[in-house]
């Protein structure tokens, strides 16, 4: 991937780059040369990405309690 360098100096963080390392407006990066002499991009603000499975934990709110499930499930209901 690649982007051009404005005339201020700005780049574009290309979606694929921004959707890896979870960055969202208001984030924070940083900017670190390697050994090998390349300049790598990393997260600086320490939150990590939510994961797929984070954003569906939780509950349905109120409903069912768990015996009338367990009830419904044996057909008891």
């Amino acid at each position: 991937m690649s982007t051009t360098v404005t005339a201020k100096g700005q780049v574009t963080i290309p979606k694929p780059v921004r959707d890896l390392l979870g960055i969202v407006p208001g984030s924070k990066v940083d900017f670190h040369r390697a050994a090998d002499g390349s300049v790598v991009l990393a997260r600086s603000d320490k939150k990590q990405p939510t994961s797929r499975f984070t954003k569906l934990r939780g509950h349905a709110g109120k409903g069912l309690d768990t015996d009338t499930i367990m009830a419904l499930t044996r057909g008891e209901a």
